[in-house]
């Protein structure tokens, strides 16, 4: 398959020789190719495409001034001579070089000052050392967390500030939490936690200054409790409530 892009220009902008390339050999050999695998490109697929056909060079270019090389040698390099990327100025290498890491090495990722470091390193880590990620300064990150640990251990993100958060916590986590998110003070939070509760359970919140959370109730509440809903402000409350008493739903 042939690359879109047609100029054949190095890091810097200048146009390539492969005469003056220290890998000059290689080209009549097959193991490289103008403005397709070529580590002096700009372009992150040919310097890819280089790397994959040569991966025993990978360990010489961890050094490179271009961050590109850096990040795409560090996928093949020998896994000893990566520790040094994780203090690396560019995110991309930094991230390249802990996926293939041992844990021990990377738990420093989790105070990374690059967000898309530390929501991928969440990944990579077991649900004990997420722990200080939990009061992580980007919301994101956060949610992001709240979608992996495992759902016992959600009860520790009941009380995050950002509501996207806590609805990820009532999307996941096991019932008796669920209990305790029910007064939750962001309706979008309250109609995720209705959505998983017991019909006897959800009776208790049929009262909800939320249209959607009261019609969720009057969807799946006990027919026997739906009376106050029947004059509901909310209209779509209210022809739900008919349709189950008039017995077209159950």
């Amino acid at each position: 398959m042939n690359d879109d892009i047609v100029e054949t220009i190095d890091w810097r902008g200048e146009p390539i020789d492969c005469r003056a390339c220290r890998h000059q050999d290689m080209l009549a050999l097959g193991k490289c190719k103008l403005s397709h695998a070529c580590v002096n490109d700009r372009y992150a697929r040919r310097i890819d495409r280089f790397f994959n056909w040569n991966p025993e060079l990978s360990n010489d270019y961890l050094k490179h001034e271009y961050f590109e090389i850096r990040a795409i040698a560090a996928k093949r390099a020998a896994v000893f001579g990566l520790i040094p990327l994780l203090d690396d100025a560019e995110e991309t290498v930094r991230w390249n070089a802990a996926r293939r890491l041992p844990k021990k090495h990377i738990l420093k990722l989790r105070n990374d000052p690059h967000r898309e470091v530390r929501i991928r390193i969440v990944s990579l880590l077991d649900d004990a050392d997420l722990v200080p990620m939990l009061q992580d300064e980007d919301y994101y990150v956060r949610q992001v967390i709240a979608r992996k640990l495992a759902p016992n251990l959600l009860d520790w993100m009941v009380s995050d500030p950002e509501p996207e958060v806590r609805r990820m916590v009532a999307q996941r986590a096991e019932k008796n939490v669920l209990l305790r998110m029910m007064t939750d003070p962001e309706p979008r939070v309250r109609v995720e936690v209705a959505k998983r509760l017991a019909p006897e359970i959800l009776a208790r919140m049929r009262g909800d200054e939320d249209w959607r959370v009261r019609y969720e109730a009057a969807s799946r509440i006990d027919k026997e409790l739906l009376a106050e809903l029947a004059e509901d402000e909310d209209e779509m409350v209210r022809e739900t409530v008919r349709a189950r008493l008039n017995g077209d739903q159950t």
